[in-house]
């Protein structure tokens, strides 16, 4: 079995904020599946789909952001899903825009998400796909974050979430080593 959690923040107002990539993804990635996340369970919305033999659950929590940890660690729980099998798909500061980074273990980075998951889960030893958003060039962080992507900036949105369900594909099936190897 293997989990995915995209992270975000839920309601209408977030919905295409630089903060919600995570949920980007896991909605396409849910499209390429022929599945929609419309279960709620373990605070989130949720799917689970059985593709070429492997169980996949897609999870966005609804718990907002900064305490997303409190919905994976139900979920894992409930799976008895070994940490090696979960993987976070959250946006990152500090990667240019639409790059994406894989890791099998990690920092946190600042990101508050992957530390509410580490702070719940007792350890940072679980694999994360990150992707990129950049810095803003002026102001605050919290507020970029939450601000949305510019027009300009739609088709390379579009790339990276595409590229980022290729390497979820890749993980799911080939393990952590290809996918780091093909999409890093």
């Amino acid at each position: 079995m293997k989990i995915i959690v995209g992270l975000g923040n839920p309601g209408e107002k977030y919905l295409k904020t630089r903060h919600n990539f995570g949920f980007m993804v896991i909605d396409r990635l849910a499209g390429h599946l022929e599945t929609a996340c419309s279960q709620k369970k373990f605070q989130s919305l949720l799917t689970k789909k059985t593709v070429e033999k492997e169980d996949v659950v897609l999870i966005k929590p609804q718990t907002f952001m900064n305490v997303s940890g409190i919905a994976v660690k139900e979920a894992v729980a409930f799976y008895k899903c070994a940490l090696q099998e979960l993987m976070v798909v959250c946006d990152d500061l500090d990667l240019h825009l639409g790059k994406i980074r894989l890791r099998r273990s990690g920092g946190c980075g600042g990101h508050r998400g992957l530390e509410s998951i580490a702070n719940s889960l007792g350890t940072t030893d679980f694999p994360r796909l990150r992707i990129g958003i950049g810095r803003p060039l002026s102001g605050e962080a919290s507020n970029y974050v939450l601000s949305p992507f510019s027009g300009d900036e739609e088709s390379k949105v579009q790339e990276s979430v595409e590229k980022a369900c290729r390497g979820l594909k890749t993980w799911i099936f080939e393990g952590i080593e290809a996918c780091m190897n093909k999409f890093n």
